[in-house]
């Protein structure tokens, strides 16, 4: 492989397009159609982003306009934000997972008049919500069942509009899309919302390209990387790397449906993998699963106790030359390498806090995760590790174009270029977000003395007992989460006299354990009520509970007979928590737990 060639300078979206166009790429995308990977080459990229983006000017679409798009990940979104952009129009991206009623919100809230859809599953969507949203025009990525007059709104073919594009270069919509400035309104992105109503993130072309150069400079894409887009594109988080690794010439692959994901991996055989905290957990999850007992769990043992002793050399992105680690990678890591393709030499991770003993397992087998925080506000990158500078456990230093400190309260307050101007027709909630300038993340951090940046927990997050203690949630949800036996925890205890905690079991290994232990049930509802089970994840409960000060030890345990998933509501699109409704799908059964509670007086005192 050889260095990428040098790139023009980036002050628009619309100039990433342009710059891989002049590249002339015969693979700018990938993607599966009947069974065989298809490309797209940086001609065929200009053409369909141009067919679009004069259909949409024919059809009166212009400057500042709202156009949401609701699909899958698929080379059509990527295509159909760009022609949206390169008229100066505004996208709006919505979650394909969101329901009808939730959609309606992000639709109506924005004034989308047309929205994008992958399929019929997602036109039956907008067709559920004609009634309440403005929709005038939907387009089809997959070829559009006949429009029925009677929902008011006209339906089209995408596939049409890309095929009309020009074969030479359009010189008027070039002009047009070279007239696009840095503050030019590029994008409403809708909070995941945790909490509350979500809110429109307003950011512009220079919000959106400041943080693209300054989040990937020292990442060192080269000729021939080749990424796997699989994370929601319409999740800042997704979008930003997609847009960075185009950029930066690195061909996307897009996986539409994260379940075949393991699939891909091997087929694709990737060089970067982008992922959230969830997908990393799922891959070690699946490797505790597959180690069983007995001798095999003995080889597995010893091979991580060769990685911790070479865990400095691995984190310094150096290859340890001992025997035993070479006998260890053979072995045993390089099988998690494999599973992936065997060539990702960067992985990334960000939208939500990776946890320091899953990033420490992964440095163990000779994999450093570079983790990176942000917001949507922000573009999203505040700080990022990378090959130059990492320390685990850290989100890494802030990017050389924002500032950051430390409020008294030990919020982090970020300024910069990257920032967003507001929520969408919501100025209460933008007066809010700010501080004199300084925009108010919502969560607790710290910097070490060498300049690195932790964060502890969203300010929002901290549970305060009835004794007057607070208890940052997210890093002992994250240390319960290292076992593969838990697949999602929520910690619990507000105004309570003790902290609790709610358990969703990791099924399938759970229920593999219990094959293996001689544990009888009939549903999971008898299995997670079942004593050994019980015990089994008190024990884990009180192995976190031996690393905690007296006052965050949990002191009981719900365990759930089901998921926590985004269709029963308990957690975003982009696989963060619902803390506020776990706490209420489960209200009865936490009063309950806390009801039967017969602690030691000095333990009550403690709390």
């Amino acid at each position: 492989m050889t260095d990428t060639p040098a790139i023009a300078p980036l002050n628009t979206l619309v100039d990433a397009l342009y710059t891989i166009v002049e590249r002339q790429q015969e693979r700018v995308m990938l993607y599966e159609q009947d069974g065989a990977w298809r490309s797209i080459s940086s001609s065929d990229l200009y053409r369909r982003v141009a067919g679009v983006a004069n259909a949409l000017r024919a059809r009166g679409i212009t400057h500042g306009d709202r156009v949401a798009i609701l699909s899958e990940n698929r080379p059509e979104w990527t295509i159909a934000d760009l022609a949206v952009l390169m008229i100066g129009a505004v996208s709006v991206p919505i979650y394909a997972t969101l329901t009808a009623e939730q959609c309606a919100f992000h639709v109506s809230h924005s004034g989308a008049k047309t929205v994008f859809v992958s399929n019929a599953i997602q036109r039956r969507k907008i067709e559920d919500i004609a009634a309440v949203a403005p929709v005038e025009r939907v387009i089809m990525m997959e070829d559009p069942a006949p429009a029925r007059s009677e929902l008011g709104f006209a339906v089209e073919s995408m596939r049409q509009m890309m095929d009309s594009g020009p074969t030479e270069r359009d010189h008027e919509l070039d002009a047009l899309a070279h007239s696009i400035r840095p503050d030019d309104l590029a994008t409403l992105i809708y909070t995941s919302g945790t909490t509350g109503t979500p809110k429109g993130a307003m950011l512009t072309h220079g919000n959106l390209t400041s943080n693209i150069q300054f989040s990937t400079r020292e990442l060192n894409f080269v000729d021939g990387d080749i990424s796997v887009s699989f994370l929601p594109l319409s999740h800042i988080t997704a979008r930003h790397v997609d847009f960075a690794q185009l950029y930066g010439g690195v061909t996307l692959a897009y996986c539409p449906v994260i379940e075949d994901l393991p699939r891909v991996m091997k087929q694709i055989r990737p060089t970067i993998f982008i992922a959230v905290p969830r997908v990393y957990e799922k891959i070690y999850n699946g490797v505790q699963r597959q180690i069983g007992q007995g001798a095999k769990r003995k080889f597995y043992r010893w091979a991580l106790r060769v990685g911790e002793r070479n865990e400095s050399t691995i984190l310094a992105l150096k290859r340890p030359r001992s025997l035993s680690w070479k006998l260890a990678h053979k072995l045993v890591f390089s099988k998690v390498m494999e599973a992936m393709g065997g060539r990702v030499r960067i992985f990334i991770s960000g939208g939500a806090p990776l946890g320091h003993e899953l990033a420490e397992w992964y440095a163990k087998i000779g994999i450093v995760i570079h983790e990176g925080y942000g917001l949507t506000e922000t573009s999203p990158v505040i700080s990022i590790n990378t090959p130059a500078a990492h320390k685990l456990g850290s989100v890494g230093r802030p990017l050389a174009n924002v500032e950051v400190r430390i409020a008294d309260d030990g919020e982090l307050l970020v300024r910069g270029p990257s920032v967003f101007s507001g929520y969408w027709n919501m100025p209460q909630e933008t007066a809010n977000a700010f501080e004199n300038g300084w925009f108010k993340t919502g969560d607790i951090a710290h910097f070490d003395a060498d300049g690195f940046l932790s964060i502890t927990d969203r300010k929002k997050d901290l549970i305060k007992t009835s004794g007057g203690k607070f208890i940052a949630p997210q890093p002992i949800e994250n240390s319960l989460k290292a076992n593969p036996l838990i697949s999602e925890a929520a910690v619990i205890g507000e105004r309570r006299r003790f902290p609790a905690v709610v358990i969703a079991p990791s099924f399938a290994t759970l229920e593999q354990w219990a094959t293996e232990n001689g544990v009888l049930y009939s549903s999971r509802e008898q299995l997670v009520q079942h004593p050994r089970v019980q015990n089994l994840y008190s024990g884990i409960i009180e192995n976190v509970n031996s690393n905690l000060a007296k006052f965050e030890k949990m002191k009981k345990v719900l365990l759930l007979p089901e998921e926590l998933t985004i269709e029963n509501g308990m957690l975003t699109p982009t696989l963060k928590l619902r803390r506020r409704n776990v706490e209420a799908r489960y209200r009865s059964q936490i009063e309950e737990l806390y009801s039967e509670s017969t602690l030691p007086a000095e333990s009550s005192a403690a709390s």
